[in-house]
């Protein structure tokens, strides 16, 4: 009987452990798929891929440009089906989880693409892109773009 006892304890533990494991695994590579899916929305951008950056933001999209004013949804889908975005550099990306269900993306972009009236948007800029868990997957809620500049 001790040793029944002792064989089920090894095997519930080793089951508890596993499940231990995945939860771990799924956690960790919460960032990079979430890295991923930032780098997807400059991607779709330039592709002037409006049904993929729709699918990747929420409902409720809104964000700040570089120029200091308020977009859309819209705003940003017609963005991509004029094809602003010419060109990007994506680096030093950084996750911050803020809980099971809400992440913070933040990193820098080298944009190559005008900015309303024939004007260059700022080429250095730093993206902060807030990450909401709907249900499976995961939607872009609000971005803002904040040109990088040396400090005078």
């Amino acid at each position: 009987m001790k040793v029944k006892i002792l064989v089920l304890t090894i095997c519930l533990s080793v089951f508890a452990d596993a499940g231990s494991a995945q939860t771990a695994q799924s956690a960790d590579s919460t960032p990079a798929m979430l890295m991923a899916k930032s780098k997807a929305v400059s991607a779709a951008l330039k592709a002037k891929d409006v049904e993929t950056l729709r699918s990747l933001l929420a409902s409720d999209f809104h964000s700040i440009g570089s120029e200091g004013k308020s977009h859309e949804k819209g705003d940003l889908l017609g963005d991509a089906k004029d094809g602003n975005l010419k060109d990007f550099a994506f680096y030093d990306p950084q996750v911050t989880q803020v809980d099971s269900g809400v992440a913070l993306v933040t990193y820098n972009l080298i944009v190559t693409m005008p900015e309303g009236d024939d004007l260059l948007a700022p080429r250095y800029q730093k993206i902060s892109d807030l990450w909401v868990r709907q249900g499976s997957d995961w939607k872009l809620k609000f971005e803002q773009s904040t040109p990088l500049r040396p400090i005078d």
